[in-house]
């Protein structure tokens, strides 16, 4: 799945909130609060940066974490 370039999906917007000062993650029937390391793993998926090189963007001990997060919202359906 190297060869996945990550998207939101067209139901899915990325928010600032700026009462609990934190990335928003707005999909049908659901908002998701999401932590630092998450809401930048989320604001690299433009649909250009493949799996390989969002992983890059992090430490080499988080890449195994980066891949489950980003498969875990895939499935979610919150990226395509």
């Amino acid at each position: 799945m190297t060869d996945w370039r990550p998207a939101l999906s067209r139901s899915a917007m990325l928010r600032h909130c700026p009462v609990r000062q934190a990335e928003l993650l707005i999909v049908p029937e659901r908002i998701v609060v999401l932590n630092d390391e998450a809401a930048e793993i989320v604001g690299l998926c433009d649909g250009k940066r493949t799996v390989a090189e969002i992983v890059a963007e992090f430490p080499v001990e988080a890449g195994e974490d980066v891949t489950e997060f980003l498969d875990r919202v895939h499935a979610e359906g919150w990226l395509q």
